[in-house]
């Protein structure tokens, strides 16, 4: 994707990431203490990646799966665990160093970690795309066209995750209260469901792909909501 305004908030995402809050996302994807406020999207976040996780067959012995945005590799392990082939990627080489770090060495074989665009299409085909939380900072247009790579190159099923607008979203966004103001992530992109339905019947890129799922996850500072497309 060479969109102008997709590069820029992707450089924004490598920043922040990458850089100005690296350690806060390495914090929070661990066991240690947390804030308050972290704690809760801890609780969200973890409820989100089993959810779907349980979307996912339980025997993935043989199948493909790439992680787009895994962060410190959570998902891509558990899905590894089951039997997959993962590929992951993400923006921020930072994270990706933690996730290579905290794989199991029995893992280590059926798990690649890359720092990169999602969208990089190198990464090659695969049986199941996973987005947990890696395109909620994008408007409707990019995220129908990120779908769309990704479903070119899914078999199976791609599973994402969204900004639900909610009206306590929309409150909590307007206000800047969403992350504690020094260290603040970029604006995530509420969406109504009903937009994403309406995105996902009539983009051409998606034809072979209907909705299966969708399930919203909220606790007092995490506010997502999953999707899953199957292929028809």
């Amino acid at each position: 994707m060479t969109d102008t305004a997709y590069k820029a908030r992707r450089g924004e995402l490598e920043t922040y990431f990458g850089k100005t809050a690296a350690d806060k996302w390495v914090a929070l994807t661990s066991n240690g203490p947390v804030s308050m406020i972290r704690e809760t999207v801890r609780e969200g976040r973890d409820a989100m990646r089993s959810t779907l996780l349980d979307w996912l067959p339980q025997d993935l012995t043989g199948a493909r799966l790439l992680d787009a945005g895994c962060g410190p590799g959570m998902l891509s392990m558990e899905a590894a665990c089951r039997g997959a082939d993962v590929v992951g990627v993400d923006l921020s080489s930072a994270l990706i160093d933690v996730a290579n770090e905290r794989t199991p060495e029995n893992l280590k074989s059926k798990i690649s970690y890359h720092a990169g665009d999602m969208t990089d299409p190198a990464t090659g085909a695969f049986d199941f795309i996973v987005a947990m939380d890696s395109v909620i900072h994008y408007d409707l247009p990019h995220i129908t066209e990120l779908l769309g790579g990704f479903a070119a190159r899914a078999s199976k099923g791609l599973l994402f995750t969204f900004a639900p607008r909610t009206p306590m979203l929309a409150v909590m966004h307007a206000a800047g209260k969403a992350f504690p103001r020094n260290d603040r992530s970029p604006a995530i992109v509420p969406i109504s469901q009903k937009s994403i339905e309406r995105a996902v019947a009539s983009a051409p890129k998606l034809n072979d792909f209907e909705i299966k799922h969708t399930h919203k996850i909220s606790t007092a500072f995490y506010k997502s909501q999953a999707m899953e497309l199957m292929a028809k």
